[in-house]
């Protein structure tokens, strides 16, 4: 495998690159010219895709290595927790672009980039720092596997978001 491709399935690089893409997203939610429903399926399917696929294939095994904070991954699974729940009250909400839509998407908001700033600057880069580039590859690769299939079983539909959140 060449340096390049294999950093192109860098876990940290692919997570990051979601993390964007959920910025973009929102920037499309909050707009009144974009298609707002739309952008609400795709950021829903997204968010669950990818923190399902986080809590399932990267958490556990960047706790086995020193300098990834056993405590900042498992405050991440609680934050994902927390984000999910916000979710599923904009999902609920009927009338996109009412008053309450925009209240529950900067709910949305708060709590998803709460969680990706703080994910990026503790568990990111403690994954940068002590995990070889050889397992962050690896790890990557797991992920975008574990992200895909839960993109292609409808994980953002309000019903899966629901039973996530029922626990």
């Amino acid at each position: 495998m060449s340096t390049d491709s294999r950093l192109d399935q860098d876990v940290v690089a692919v997570i990051l690159e979601d993390h964007r893409a959920m910025e973009d997203l929102f920037r499309r939610m909050r707009s009144i010219e974009a298609d707002r429903a739309a952008a609400l399926k795709e950021f829903s399917a997204l968010l669950i895709a990818h923190g399902e696929a986080e809590e399932a294939e990267v958490y556990g095994a960047l706790k086995r290595f020193r300098g990834v904070d056993d405590e900042e991954v498992e405050h991440g699974t609680e934050e994902h927790a927390e984000g999910n729940k916000a979710l599923l009250a904009l999902l609920e909400v009927e009338d996109v672009g009412s008053e309450e839509w925009d209240e529950r998407l900067e709910e949305l908001v708060e709590a998803v980039s709460h969680h990706v700033d703080e994910e990026e600057r503790t568990i990111l880069n403690g994954a940068r720092e002590n995990v070889p580039d050889e397992r962050r590859a690896e790890l990557g690769v797991a992920f975008q596997k574990e992200r895909a299939k839960q993109l292609a079983s409808e994980c953002g539909s309000p019903e899966n978001v629901r039973k996530i959140v029922d626990g």
